[in-house]
């Protein structure tokens, strides 16, 4: 660990071994709270490479509490957090609104680290149960088409760094792994990063798995497709740069987008534009997000028709109908 340390704090890349490594040995608590706390803020510090990600990604999916549903023709869509921006809950309302819209999502969340309110949190209010049962996520894909995987069941061994991760309350390079360790494996796959080279990262290792994807990241910072300026799109076919006009909406500005100060707030945010109740904003966003991801299904699809099935969920309240589902 001295060795790994000494690398870190110098700034000399990790190899995918010591890299996967050092994740098992984390992960099984075989690494003091000081020493783990010490690496992470050192690694913080450094620009994470391909192998790096690699060694930790597979170290976590070894590690993962393994989970027996079925991950073909189903899509997660999720940031990696760690944008600052205290939006609402824009990839988790979106997958309500593609589920309402036919399509399956296994969706993979937490708890929020670096932000006021994650996936966990919010579905958690809402009254969600969290489950590793195969069978209960399989009834809620069979009835709702999309089920929850809550982070910390399936990544116990992630209990030794959880509350360094608080502590901290940083963005760290754990942001990064989580829309990567899905113990469900679907098949498809939208990514919000807040930074382009990750996003590049990102693309290289989807591409390894073979995934159908969208890598996003939104030239002013945000995780996710916010409307608010460009928007870089990385996928199997091409990398393109969207603008509003390509949602068939105006410029949002950021204050549109805020999350509230409460988990309770957040919950309550949530119901409103799910159920249709939200500001046009609001609905463009979650249009937006739910129309790129409905697209790695449909490729064949333009992007407005893709957006405009969302809008149409939406409003015939198929997407709150879907979250009604998943809580009864």
């Amino acid at each position: 660990m001295k060795n790994i340390l000494q690398k870190t704090y110098s700034q000399v890349p990790l190899t995918y071994q010591e890299s996967y490594d050092i994740m098992i040995s984390m992960g099984k608590g075989k690494v003091s709270e000081i020493q783990m706390a010490s690496f992470i803020s050192a690694f913080n510090m450094k620009e994470i490479n391909l192998d790096e990600l690699k060694g930790f990604r597979n170290a976590l999916l070894e590690l993962c509490l393994p989970v027996s549903i079925d991950g073909n023709q189903a899509i997660d869509m999720c940031g990696t957090g760690g944008d600052g921006k205290n939006t609402f809950n824009v990839s988790t309302i979106s997958s309500f609104v593609v589920a309402g819209s036919g399509y399956r999502v296994t969706k993979h969340g937490n708890y929020g680290v670096s932000s006021l309110c994650g996936s966990s949190n919010v579905l958690e209010k809402l009254g969600y149960q969290f489950t590793t049962d195969s069978s209960k996520l399989s009834q809620n894909l069979e009835k709702a088409n999309i089920c929850f995987l809550h982070a910390p069941l399936f990544h116990p061994a992630m209990k030794h760094v959880a509350p360094i991760r608080r502590e901290l309350g940083l963005k760290t390079f754990f942001n990064m792994l989580g829309p990567l360790v899905n113990p469900a494996k679907p098949s498809h796959q939208i990514v919000g990063v807040f930074n382009l080279k990750i996003a590049r990262k990102y693309k290289y290792l989807l591409e390894e798995d073979h995934k159908n994807f969208k890598v996003l990241h939104n030239t002013d910072g945000y995780d996710e497709a916010t409307l608010t300026a460009p928007l870089k799109v990385l996928s199997n076919e091409s990398d393109l740069e969207l603008y509003p006009a390509d949602f068939s909406s105006p410029q949002i500005q950021p204050e549109a987008l805020y999350g509230g100060t409460s988990i309770k707030e957040a919950a309550e945010l949530f119901t409103t534009i799910l159920s249709g109740k939200g500001t046009e904003a609001q609905t463009n966003v979650i249009a937006a997000n739910a129309g790129l991801a409905i697209q790695c299904f449909e490729p064949n699809l333009t992007l407005e028709d893709c957006i405009s099935k969302a809008k149409e969920t939406i409003q015939n309240q198929n997407g709150i109908n879907t979250l009604k589902k998943v809580l009864q």
